[in-house]
């Protein structure tokens, strides 16, 4: 009886360890697909960031953003009194920063961003270089270790959170994780990207930045808090998307979430 037991048990380990080897891998198929899709990171092909006044666009060279396609002068932006609105048809119309609002020229997709007191225009090209190249994205085996249920110790307060274009913004935070890997206790800090986020954000750095994985460090979401715990699974730790393009404007991870292990998982250097 004992023995049915033990090899009962044990097939329940494996059934357990096997589903979990297929979610991972239908996580990083979902990952790669919205990753090449037409509108994906992988088509963002230029930044080009505005001045007062007028900002003409369009495929000639004599414009100030010149576009890889569509009519020699496409339209204009118009920067004033920080709203940006386009000209384009004989029509002008306000564009809102980082949301869906879109112009489109040709085969392009053209969306204002602001990035302090910086605004700019964020190209889309489904034909982008990045796109046409991507050759797959190489990852750590799947471990269940390093899927880990941390403490979460609420205590609200703002960091500071550095992006590549040297701007500093603070972001909310409403706690910190502790968990313990290979032994030690480790905290990690998310922040909240809209106050009304249903996600925890974490960016941090570990001992495989720069090195196994992507220098500037990863990416990992989890969910809110739940009992006092909170689930991490390193698993899906991911590249940010300046790992793919040069156009993207990352935030950096703040120095309390540098951490001094090595977490052999989820996405390797691209």
């Amino acid at each position: 009886m004992l023995r049915l037991l033990s090899l009962a048990a044990a097939a329940a380990i494996l059934m357990v360890a096997a589903s979990y080897t297929d979610e991972i891998a239908a996580w990083r198929k979902q990952r790669e697909e919205r990753l090449k899709a037409p509108g994906g990171w992988l088509s963002v092909a230029g930044l080009f960031w505005l001045h007062d006044g007028a900002n003409p666009f369009g495929k000639d060279a004599n414009n100030e953003i010149v576009l890889p396609d569509g009519p020699a002068r496409a339209g204009s932006f118009q920067l004033s009194g920080g709203k940006v609105k386009v000209k384009m048809d004989g029509a002008e119309r306000e564009l809102w920063p980082d949301s869906a609002d879109v112009a489109t020229v040709g085969r392009l997709s053209l969306y204002v961003i602001q990035r302090g007191e910086k605004f700019g225009i964020r190209l889309k090209d489904p034909d982008s270089q990045y796109r046409r190249a991507f050759h797959g994205i190489d990852y750590f085996p799947a471990r269940p270790e390093y899927k880990v249920t941390a403490k979460w110790v609420a205590e609200p307060s703002h960091i500071p959170i550095l992006n590549v274009l040297g701007q500093t913004e603070e972001m909310q935070s409403p706690g910190y994780a502790v968990f313990s890997l290979q032994a030690t206790e480790y905290r990690l800090r998310p922040v909240l990207e809209t106050p009304d986020a249903q996600e925890l954000f974490f960016i941090f750095r570990d001992q495989t930045s720069g090195k196994e994985t992507y220098g500037a460090g990863r990416f990992l979401y989890s969910q809110l808090p739940k009992d006092g715990r909170v689930v991490l699974d390193f698993n899906k730790a991911y590249n940010p998307p300046c790992a793919f393009t040069p156009y993207a404007t990352c935030p950096l991870p703040p120095a309390q979430n540098r951490l001094t292990v090595r977490i052999e998982a989820g996405e390797k250097r691209y």
